[in-house]
């Protein structure tokens, strides 16, 4: 039988975790069947253990003064990197979307070029957030008195289950245009548009550790990377009433910023500012003028 009379057999996507800015399997080796709309099966996807949470969390945490320190301007120019990347690989995310959240091709389109014009929006604020939030302050007294924001840390993001793609961009990208590193749990029931995702910010000069997504389940990860000591903060978009509740109690133990769910998010509207402000912390800087020196103090 020739070459180009034999029945070639498809190449199947393996999907990996995205974790410090290489592709790992999960460390259990486990994996789950991910199925579209109509339960058709697509691939399997990892089914991430505690101990893949943990080296995400590592990760994120030695990324973290890297990027926090990196200028705002680069950091814009990251991100819009992001979008170029995302814009080259359209056509694959757009069958990867309509497959994942039951859409047609042209509903899937339209999520895909939102998702990647969110990055371009957020790419734009990184240099300016601060001037919305900072500034100087009126006292009293010979002091200049000044309040600059900074990251908060490591953020763990719980991804939304539904509007998957578009979701998981507005939850992460406002995450790192401010600074921050994240640990994102992918939707279960969609997590393929996201383990994708990782290879497109593994190609747009994000350093490797920034983002670190894990696929699997929320409320086997979640208890875990909440209560976890290096974890600073939890988005809990994508988390139901019960496991909601639950994670922001562990994350209580180490003070963690908390980000509730909305009651209804909508993913297509102006996003505004509230999601970068929210993992944001404010530096105060008292500067003496005059005669009292050149010395000051922060707090």
């Amino acid at each position: 039988m020739s070459e180009s009379s034999a029945t070639r057999l498809n190449v199947f996507k393996t999907y990996k975790l995205y974790v410090g800015g290489k592709f790992p399997r999960s460390e259990s080796g486990r994996v789950y069947e991910v199925t579209d709309s109509k339960g058709k099966w697509l691939a399997n996807a990892p089914l991430s253990s505690r101990k893949d949470a943990r080296d995400a969390v590592v990760a994120a945490r030695k990324a973290f003064g890297g990027w926090s320190g990196a200028t705002a301007y680069n950091r814009g120019q990251i991100l819009y990197r992001i979008a170029e990347m995302l814009e080259g690989r359209r056509e694959q995310f757009v069958r990867e979307v309509g497959e994942a959240e039951g859409l047609s091709k042209s509903k899937a389109a339209a999520v895909v070029d939102a998702a990647i014009d969110r990055w371009v929006w957020y790419a734009g604020w990184t240099d300016k957030i601060s001037q919305i939030v900072g500034g100087a302050n009126p006292v009293a007294g010979p002091f200049f008195n000044l309040s600059t924001p900074e990251p908060t840390g490591v953020v763990t993001v719980v991804a939304p289950q539904e509007s998957s793609f578009l979701g998981l961009v507005s939850v992460i990208a406002p995450v790192i245009a401010t600074g921050n590193t994240a640990v994102v749990i992918a939707s279960e029931k969609a997590p393929l548009p996201a383990l994708s995702l990782g290879e497109v910010l593994a190609t747009s000069d994000l350093p490797g550790g920034v983002v670190n997504i894990l696929s699997g389940k929320a409320g086997e990860m979640g208890p875990h990377l909440a209560s976890h000591q290096d974890v600073n903060a939890i988005d809990l978009a994508g988390a139901d009433a019960a496991l909601a509740k639950e994670l922001e109690i562990a994350a209580a133990d180490n003070l963690k910023r908390v980000l509730r769910p909305q009651p209804v998010d909508d993913w297509n509207a102006d996003p505004g500012t509230s999601r970068m402000t929210a993992f944001l912390e404010t530096k105060t800087v008292w500067h003496p003028t005059g005669s009292l020196g050149a010395g000051g103090s922060s707090y």
